[in-house]
C-alpha cells in the first residue's frame, strides 16, 4: 500500500538524538507513513545503530558520502513513494499526533502546497519563547521571510510534486538551504499553518550547523540573487528582494574586507551596487553574479 506521507530524516554524527527522533516518528498515531533515514556519512556509529534498528522495524536506510543536509534530504525524497513529504531533523522531536493532525489539515485544504505546525523551543535544555519576528503565521509570508526564515523544516509538510518541480534543496548551500527553498516556494504559494505545538525544536548546542558554519549570510545572499533571476517575482516582491540583497551583501563584504579577502569583498560590493538596478528587471548580469558566488562556495565551502 502506498503511504500517505514519506518521513525523511537526515543524520550526521548525532546518534543518540537521532534514535530519539526516530522513536518520535514510530510513536505517531497515523499509520500510513514510510520512514526514510539518510546517513550523511556519519562516523560515530550511526550506521551500525541504524542497521540493528532495521532488523526490528520497517525503515528505509541509505548512506551517502558526507555532503550536508540538503543532499541528504534530496536523496530521501528521491526514495520517497508518498504524495506528501515531511522532514524531521535528527535533533528535533514530534508529538505523537503530529502526522495525523497535519495529514488531516492537508486533506481538508487540497489547494495547500505546503503547511507547517507550531513548535515548542528548547534551548540548552530549557523551554524558551521565540521572538515576535519568529512567530509563525499563515498566508502570504514571502516578504516577511526575506529577513527571517519563517518555515521550520521539522514542522513542514509539502506535496512531493512541488518539491521535485523546484529541484529540491540547493546542494551547494550548506547552511540556510531551507531559507532558499522556502523562498522559492513562497513566490507562488501561501503557507498553511496548523496552530498547534506539535514539534519540539531542540537548539543551543555547539554541533548545530548555525554554530559550526561561519558567515551564513553568504548563502542567504546567493538565495536572494537566485530569486532576482526568477521571472515569477512581482514588481513589489522584486523591490523587497533587492533591498534585502543589497543590505546583506554590504554586511558580508565588510566582513570579508576585515579578513583581508579583498577580491571576494569586491564581488559582494558589486552585487550590492548593481542590485539597485535589478529592481525592475531580470538583468543578464544577475546570472553571472549567481555563478560567481556558486563558484566561490565550491572553492572555499567552509571559509568566510
Amino acid at each position: 500500500m502506498t503511504p500517505e506521507v514519506s518521513v525523511i530524516v537526515p543524520a550526521y554524527n548525532r546518534c543518540a538524538m537521532l534514535l530519539e527522533a526516530i522513536d518520535s516518528v514510530l510513536a505517531q498515531s497515523a499509520a500510513a507513513f514510510e520512514l526514510i533515514v539518510i546517513d550523511d556519512g556519519s562516523t560515530d556509529g550511526t550506521g551500525e545503530h541504524l542497521a540493528r534498528l532495521a532488523k526490528t522495524i520497517r525503515i528505509k536506510i541509505d548512506r551517502i558520502d558526507h555532503r550536508g543536509p540538503a543532499a541528504a534530504r534530496n536523496r530521501g525524497v528521491a526514495l520517497a513513494r508518498a504524495p506528501l513529504i515531511a522532514f524531521l531533523d535528527s535533533d528535533d522531536l514530534w508529538s505523537p499526533n503530529k502526522l495525523e493532525r497535519q495529514l488531516a489539515f492537508m486533506r481538508d485544504n487540497p489547494g495547500c502546497a505546503i503547511s507547517q505546525t507550531n513548535e515548542i523551543w528548547i534551548r540548552n535544555g530549557r523551554r524558551v519563547n521565540p521572538g515576535l519576528r519568529h512567530r509563525k503565521r499563515a498566508g502570504d509570508i514571502f516578504i516577511d521571510s526575506l529577513r527571517t526564515c519563517l518555515i521550520s523544516t521539522s514542522a513542514a509538510m509539502m506535496r512531493i510534486e512541488l518539491f521535485r518541480s523546484l529541484g529540491g534543496f540547493d546542494e551547494i548551500i550548506s547552511a540556510a538551504e531551507d531559507y532558499d527553498l522556502w523562498l522559492r516556494i513562497l513566490i507562488n504559494h501561501e503557507a498553511g499553518l496548523l496552530d498547534e505545538p506539535l514539534v519540539t525544536r531542540r537548539g543551543g548546542r555547539p554541533d548545530q550547523i548555525s554554530a559550526t558554519t561561519p558567515a551564513i549570510d553568504r548563502f542567504r545572499v546567493l538565495a536572494l540573487a537566485k530569486l532576482l533571476a526568477d521571472d515569477r517575482l512581482s514588481p513589489a516582491r522584486r523591490t523587497s528582494v533587492v533591498e534585502v540583497l543589497a543590505e546583506k551583501s554590504c554586511i558580508y563584504a565588510r566582513g570579508l574586507r576585515r579578513r583581508g579577502k579583498i577580491d571576494e569583498a569586491r564581488l559582494y560590493e558589486w552585487v550590492a551596487d548593481q542590485a539597485r538596478g535589478w529592481g525592475t528587471r531580470a538583468a543578464p548580469e544577475i546570472g553571472c553574479a549567481v555563478e560567481s558566488m556558486r563558484s566561490m562556495l565550491r572553492e572555499t565551502p567552509h571559509e568566510c
